[in-house]
This record gives C-alpha cells, structure tokens and sequence, in this order.
C-alpha cells in the first residue's frame, strides 16, 4: 500500500482488528470512509469478506490467503509450499543432529502448504532427518510457541521453522535462548534475534497487493479472480539474511538450483501435508 501510495498516488487507511468479532465493524468503516478497494489480510477474514462482498455489490475488495467467489473480490493466493521448500532444504543442511521442527498456527490449507513443503525440502536435502511437527492452534500465544519450541530442541531439534505469527515469536526467542536456530516466517525476520535466525521464507503480500491495485487503477480490477504468486512470479522466496556461514558451504547454489527446477515445473513440491507423506525427491 505504501509503495502504491508513493509511486500511483493513491491514499490509504489500515486498520488493525484485534479479535475476529471485529472484522464486519472495521470493513463497514473502511466502506463508510470511502475506500475504491477494500482489503482484509488472512484467511479468517474470509467468512467476512463474502458476506460483506454480497451486502455491498458495487464495493471492490481483495482477500488475501483464501478464495471469496464474489465478481466484486479479488483473491490472492501463495505457494506457500514453493518458499517453504527451500527452507526447508536449508533446515537438512544445516542440521547437525538430522533432527528439525516444525511450529504451525491454527490447522488450515494455508498452513499445510508451509508444512508440507517444509518437510519435502528437508527430505531433498537430507532424507535422514526427523520433522516434528506441533500445531499451536493460536496465532497470538508466544509463550505457547516458546515452550512447543523448546520441547523440540530439548528432545534434539536444532532448526525449527515456524508459520505461526505472533506465536512464533516465541520459537524464535527459544532458539535464541538455546543457542540453537529458528527460521521466520512471511517477512525477514532476522532482526528478531540476528545469530539464530537461520533464515526466513519470504512471502511477498506487498507484491501482490500493490499489484492488485494497480489493476484496479488501470481499470483492470481482476473482481471473481483467483492470484496465484510462487517462486515464478517472485510470491515467495528466502531472505537475503540467511546465515550462510552456519550451513555447509554450496548450499546457496543447491538451493537456488532447487529453485529454477520449481520455476520451470521440473520439481513440483507436495501442497499437504498427506501429499509431503509419500512425495520423494526427483534427481536435479
């Protein structure tokens, strides 16, 4: 919204909604206020976003994370499982006890896709290594993802990566205590704790959502619409931070071959974590 703020001049309000309850009431304020486009970030705000989308015919809107069937919504989606893969392939690197984890959220197709390419990555990399997976059921508990994370490195995980926002943080501050790693989530989150953030999985909203703007301002609202973003259209990715140092050296160039087999449809990485069970890594 910033980047579309300064480079096609449009203006913007954001609201932060602190419970679900909240959703209705803070899209009818952005409608009241006048907004072109209305977004709502996160698949709980789907239910919302389709009843609001019926109710207000003639307002455009865009979902992030989940799908609303409405001509006037837009909907992005992420191969969240394309990003997590390479992570994912870092973590069997990286690992020296061929023991990781994983920290999920709340149980959702969306965050099956980071689970399940996660564990596929880790298997390209390092066939011998054990994923732990525990879901914490709450986005916003970071004491629940400090001790789920520190049961994992208590019973000999070294790397665990979380897709569990606010409760994440909690990983990272266990990884930080440990002396062992975390990898972020969505935006790069090396700041957090800069020596045990190994590296981050990238997921580019500003991508799609300046995009989807400009669409709009174009006259070319993409309304009744489904946005798919992967490696190939630059949705996801890892951060620039990641931690080189502590992983064997040619893991980059592994990693980034992995990436240009996903590009071109070489490599297709499993979305669930039911297809990552039995999905085996091809030969490069």
């Amino acid at each position: 919204i910033l980047r579309a703020q300064e480079g096609l001049g449009v203006d913007h309000l954001v609201i932060e909604s602190q419970r679900p309850e909240d959703y209705i009431t803070n899209l009818q304020t952005l409608i009241d206020g006048g907004a072109d486009l209305v977004w709502g970030v996160g698949f709980m705000m789907q239910a919302s976003i389709d009843e609001m989308a019926q109710a207000n015919p003639d307002q455009k809107f865009g979902l992030i994370d989940e799908v609303v069937n409405q001509p006037n919504a837009a909907s992005v989606l992420f191969k969240e499982q394309e990003g997590s893969f390479l992570v994912g392939f870092i973590a069997g690197k990286a690992t020296k006890t061929n023991h990781v984890g994983f920290v999920g959220g709340v149980e959702s197709p969306v965050i099956g896709r980071f689970e399940a390419g996660y564990r596929a990555g880790v298997k390209a990399a390092n066939p011998d290594a054990v994923v732990d997976v525990v879901y914490a059921a709450a986005f916003d508990d970071p004491a629940k993802g400090k001790d789920i994370a520190l049961t994992m490195f208590n019973t000999g995980a070294d790397v665990v990566f979380h897709a569990a926002g606010g409760t994440g943080q909690g990983v990272i501050e266990a990884a930080k205590e440990k002396g062992l790693f975390a990898i972020g989530v969505d935006s790069d989150q090396n700041y957090l704790a800069p020596d045990n953030v190994l590296t981050s999985m990238i997921k580019r909203v500003d991508v799609a959502v300046y995009e989807v703007i400009k669409m709009t301002l174009e006259g070319n609202f993409p309304g009744g619409e489904t946005l798919r973003l992967g490696l190939a259209e630059d949705g996801v990715g890892y951060s620039d931070t990641t931690l080189w140092d502590k992983i064997p050296e040619g893991t980059k160039a592994e990693v980034d071959k992995w990436a240009e087999a996903i590009k071109e449809g070489r490599v297709v990485v499993p979305e669930t974590p039911e297809e990552a069970d039995t999905w085996t890594a091809p030969t490069l």
